[in-house]
């Protein structure tokens, strides 16, 4: 397959099937806050550079030469951009933001900077509308506490991932409307849809910690997924929250 058609391919939903019969109504809420998103841009690039805050997430997420990798939020294109030249010519990168300003913005620099391996593509609030059986990983960076319905979009996000593929989560260690996301409560959500925490290390160049999640088992039932409720901390208690199910 040429880039051309590769990159085509990428752009390219699945197929319409259960799924896209499948009403957002079905799934549960959100029980927690979620934060609003303020900007496209974490930081400036040259100060996440001089961190190594790229280079320390892709190396520690294992990505090489040939990958297929998402980048979900991916906003002006820090990482984009890097994880571009980290896959190489033989890999692919799929972008995706939920603003079309945004989208544009990224598409135009990808073509400026001529990132052949690179599609751009314009995602949905609940679903990040990746094709199936596609990515090696697929990368939340800073955005995870944006996603106000984060049951239905992982379970739309869940068939993208090939056989041993990872979802990688990079966010702040803190309550979600104060955009981060405690820890607990993110593997709380992740396997209320059936993925299973792989890894998780303290990642200070990237601003919190990096979490890692297989897929495992059947994807449940909408109407199976039991929400996690978040239990807002107490002015002397940490900040972590505390996430427990119903």
């Amino acid at each position: 397959m040429g880039m051309t058609a590769a990159l085509l391919a990428a752009c390219t939903p699945a197929a319409p099937g259960n799924d896209a019969d499948v009403p957002s109504k079905a799934f549960p809420a959100a029980h927690r806050p979620v934060a609003p998103i303020v900007s496209s841009r974490y930081s400036t690039e040259e100060a996440r550079d001089r961190l190594r805050e790229a280079d320390n997430v892709m190396a520690r997420s294992g990505i090489t030469p040939g990958m297929t990798v998402a980048d979900i939020g991916a906003g002006e294109g820090y990482y984009t951009i890097r994880l571009a030249s980290r896959v190489g010519e033989d890999g692919r990168v799929l972008a995706q933001d939920i603003v079309p300003q945004v989208r544009d913005a990224l598409a135009e620099r990808v073509n400026r900077e001529a990132l052949d391996n690179v599609s751009v593509k314009l995602g949905e609030p609940a679903d990040p509308k990746l094709p199936a059986d596609s990515f090696d990983r697929i990368f939340l960076v800073h955005m995870y506490h944006e996603i106000g319905a984060p049951y239905e979009f992982l379970w739309r996000m869940r068939p993208a991932l090939r056989p041993g593929g990872r979802v990688v989560v990079v966010d702040s260690n803190r309550p979600t409307a104060e955009h981060g996301t405690p820890p607990a409560l993110l593997d709380c959500e992740m396997a209320a849809v059936g993925y299973a925490r792989v890894e998780r290390i303290a990642m200070p160049s990237a601003g919190g910690f990096l979490a890692m999640y297989e897929a495992r088992g059947p994807r449940p039932a909408p109407d199976a997924i039991k929400p996690c409720v978040f239990v807002a901390p107490q002015s002397a208690a940490p900040s972590s929250g505390a996430p427990h199910k119903p």
